[in-house]
């Protein structure tokens, strides 16, 4: 028996009824684009998570984009990301014509390294190079170090982005949610995220009223005020209806899907942290578990071993960016960031999915222990 590595095909049916009811009333009144369910979900998203400002966008790769946008990048500006993340954190920055400068990675979290952000920080500004901003990434669904990101970036002159597209629905220990600790907050709705919807989509969040103003200009075409008046240079990147409104219809069950993962990823951790290196959370904070994701230096065996017992896995991700070929010269090469190449060669993903029961998690502890115990 092959179990499932998400639960979206649980969730699917039991939200069918309210997001067939949701999609019925889009294609009645017609308004396809930037149609009432988009400013609603908006809205709730914004309840959610206690941002000022909600901006809907077609993906979560124009999310970023459009903040480096609103910031002000200029060919070859430098912005900081850490090496070991998904392609689009450092493709949108060569997209605009700035450069992104590789950051090792924390090796318990996989978030940025505060020091060797600090230290790459001092080799820019030698050199003599206007650094922009930081794109932190919450890697697997756990807020980076947000308060140490911050307070660098405040002591450089520096802008901060957190790409969230994983970790949307996460909070820290002191309430503040995912979506208020930067400056800008990303994120993605692609299908397989905590909260997805039937395609692409992704959203963009602000505290600051003025930044968030140009980011909706930019997300049509620069618009201004009055119709078919441009004041900026923008995209076409506005969020679909439709996917607004299978997204409203998701966002209701959200927080307790996400109060199940955490219970799916402690239940994982008692039981597997005898055996390979587990994922660790700080006391308190609520994790959105994109991926729960374990460490082994036997982890091509142990995967090979896991799907022939039926269980789903994925590696995220099997190269870091530095030694990826399309950034390749924008990095040190091999052994230059070796906590992100370390990690791409011993991280495995196994099942996250909401709607286990106890019986189903016991099936994939009893594979991985039955390999390496």
């Amino acid at each position: 028996m092959k179990v499932p590595f998400t639960g979206l095909e649980v969730q699917k049916d039991r939200l069918r009824h309210q997001i067939d009811a949701r999609i019925s009333k889009v294609l009645d009144h017609g308004k396809f684009i930037m149609g009432p369910e988009v400013g609603e979900f908006e809205a709730e998203l914004s309840k959610f998570c206690g941002a000022q400002h909600s901006i809907g966008v077609a993906n979560g790769t124009d999310a970023l984009q459009i903040a480096l946008m609103a910031l002000g990048i200029e060919a070859g500006d430098r912005v900081f990301v850490p090496s070991f993340t998904y392609t689009a954190t450092a493709e949108v920055i060569l997209v605009l014509g700035g450069v992104p400068v590789f950051v090792d990675v924390d090796p318990v979290t996989f978030n940025i390294d505060a020091d060797d952000l600090v230290e790459k920080i001092s080799q820019v500004k030698a050199s003599g190079h206007r650094a922009l901003c930081v794109i932190g990434v919450d890697l697997f669904g756990l807020p980076a170090d947000w308060e140490a990101i911050n307070a660098i970036c405040a002591e450089h002159g520096l802008a901060s982005i957190a790409d969230s597209a994983q970790s949307f629905g996460a909070a820290l220990a002191d309430g503040r949610s995912v979506g208020t600790l930067a400056q800008i907050t990303t994120t993605s709705f692609f299908p397989a995220k905590p909260l997805g919807c039937y395609g692409d989509g992704g959203a963009i969040f602000s505290q600051d009223e003025d930044l968030a103003a140009v980011m909706r200009s930019i997300r049509v075409h620069g618009s201004g005020q009055q119709k078919y008046e441009t004041v900026r240079v923008g995209m076409n990147s506005r969020l679909d209806t439709l996917q607004a409104a299978v997204l409203l219809s998701k966002i209701e069950v959200f927080g307790e899907e996400i109060r199940r993962r955490n219970e799916l990823a402690d239940y994982y951790s008692a039981a597997l942290g005898d055996v390979c290196e587990v994922p660790q959370k700080p006391a308190g904070v609520t994790s959105a578990w994109a991926q729960y994701t374990i460490r082994s230096s036997e982890r091509d065996a142990l995967q090979q071993h896991l799907n022939n017992e039926g269980i789903p896995t994925a590696i995220y991700y099997p190269l870091p960016m530095h030694l990826q070929k399309a950034y390749a010269q924008f990095g040190d090469g091999e052994g230059s960031l070796m906590q992100s190449e370390n990690a791409s060669r011993e991280v495995l993903s196994l099942p996250m999915n909401p709607y286990w029961a106890t019986q189903e998690a016991d099936m994939v502890i009893a594979a991985v222990k039955s390999f390496l115990a």
